[in-house]
């Protein structure tokens, strides 16, 4: 499968400097990065398991937002998120 992975970790902190490094170096074990936070994977499903799972025990799930976006071709697109929500979902109502 072909995913985007996009993250956001809350840098204000010691901790978070290194959560951030942390992120970044699991991210480069499975894909390539494409600009600071986004890298484009090229994984199993297995992989992409163990990929959700590593991730999430190192981020802090109040302050870090990691996506993960499937590109797949012939399957709908689909964004799964980890943390907290930092969007709104575009195909909702949206009053102004």
């Amino acid at each position: 499968m072909y995913i985007l992975v996009t993250y956001d970790v809350d840098t204000i902190s010691e901790k978070g400097q290194k959560r951030l490094r942390q992120v970044a170096r699991i991210c480069k074990d499975y894909g390539l990065r494409v600009q600071n936070s986004v890298f484009e994977c090229e994984v199993t499903e297995a992989q992409y398991t163990v990929l959700k799972n590593e991730l999430h025990t190192v981020m802090d799930d109040k302050l870090d937002s990691i996506r993960f976006y499937h590109l797949n071709k012939n399957k709908n697109h689909s964004i799964e998120t980890l943390g907290r929500i930092t969007s709104f979902d575009v195909n909702d109502t949206i009053i102004l």
